[in-house]
């Protein structure tokens, strides 16, 4: 007789609220989390997993210093979610895994933001892209660029009484980013609170009830709005599958958030090519879910303090491709991924202590490298 599977209850000893009935991140919190008001006592020390997978990012760092700065670039393939193979830094010892490409460190080329840019960036760095990828985003894809481009280049409210254009006399100039960057901030969070499977659902539903049947423009434009987000979540979910993960069900413990999460991060930063990507608020969300996992003896302080620096390992070494230009006019490459820390809920709860210092996520989570980073 084949044994049935156990299968754990995600929501196990979390208070139930409007969170569990519709989407509502917010609620979650609120109906969960408990302010600390301790101190950093606490706290483990990193693994010995953890200095041996940063003593390795440490020596691919000193090889992309070395290059200066760009230690590689994939120019064969145009970057999507599901884009490239598995990556790992350190296949045995990594508690979250995933990265952008098939080796870290190295760059994707996204050149749906504009084809002309990333070929000459990548010349910059003495390399080519694929005649492929040229052809295909020269004559058969209209790029952001392209169509920004096209929007205002040849309006007349954009040229001088003389005819030229407002771009050539360089009275409107823009950024060498295929005018596309700006700070976005995703609510991550929903992955591993509710799972893919119920997140397309909930798309399918409002699509339904926000654009109804009738076929008028409006509408169709609100379909193709949200079938790009159900194409995404399922790509989501195929990307997390090549690492051998399931995401279509919401995470069970602290491990499982931390990777969800940072799946659905890491979908945004493959595809999209942000100035600031940034991750939003997290901390009270994660900690909620160590509290419990603690509670219930499932993982020690040392295996959650590990989860969380590899976590923060990955977000270090997010990189995108910019024009050397980008990275003279902000004195280096930076990459913006900000997570907000302690503040006031809706409720009044603080999520700081009353000296002003942060409270959530046990202190772990300030996106600042472990002790021995």
């Amino acid at each position: 007789m084949e044994q049935k599977k156990t299968v754990t209850d995600p929501y196990r000893k979390f208070h139930k609220g409007s969170w569990t009935k519709t989407i509502d991140v917010r609620d979650f919190i609120a109906q969960n989390y408990t302010p600390y008001s301790g101190d950093e006592h606490f706290l483990a020390k990193p693994t010995r997993n953890t200095q041996k997978v940063w003593k390795r990012v440490k020596k691919i760092l000193k090889k992309e210093f070395k290059k200066g700065g760009v230690l590689g670039i994939d120019t064969k393939i145009a970057s999507t979610i599901t884009s490239h193979k598995p990556g790992y830094i350190d296949r045995k010892r990594e508690s979250i895994v995933g990265i952008q490409t098939e080796k870290p460190l190295i760059r994707a080329i996204k050149p749906r933001g504009g084809i002309r840019l990333v070929e000459k960036t990548c010349e910059k760095f003495g390399c080519h892209i694929d005649p492929k990828i040229h052809d295909i985003f020269t004559n058969y894809v209209t790029t952001h660029n392209d169509g920004v481009f096209e929007m205002y280049a040849n309006w007349d409210e954009f040229k001088t009484p003389d005819g030229k254009s407002f771009r050539s006399e360089e009275i409107i100039t823009g950024l060498p980013d295929n005018y596309s960057r700006g700070r976005i901030i995703g609510d991550y969070r929903r992955v591993p609170l509710y799972g893919v499977d119920r997140l397309i659902a909930q798309w399918k539903k409002d699509e339904q009830s926000l654009y109804g049947e009738y076929m008028n423009e409006e509408n169709m434009r609100g379909r193709m709005y949200v079938h790009k987000h159900i194409q995404a979540l399922s790509d989501m979910k195929k990307m997390a599958d090549f690492y051998g993960f399931d995401i279509s069900l919401p995470a069970t413990d602290t491990k499982e958030a931390i990777q969800w999460l940072y799946f659905a991060y890491l979908s945004a930063v493959k595809e999209q090519d942000g100035a600031a990507m940034s991750m939003g608020r997290i901390d009270a969300f994660l900690d909620m879910y160590a509290e419990r996992d603690l509670a219930e003896k499932k993982y020690t302080e040392e295996e959650i303090q590990q989860f969380i620096d590899d976590f923060v390992i990955k977000l270090r070494i997010v990189r995108h491709l910019r024009h050397p230009e980008y990275n003279a006019l902000f004195a280096g490459d930076p990459t913006w991924v900000t997570c907000s820390i302690g503040g006031m809920a809706e409720e009044g709860n603080g999520r700081v202590r009353n000296d002003g210092t942060i409270a959530p996520l046990r202190k772990k989570l300030k996106l600042k490298p472990p002790r021995t980073l």
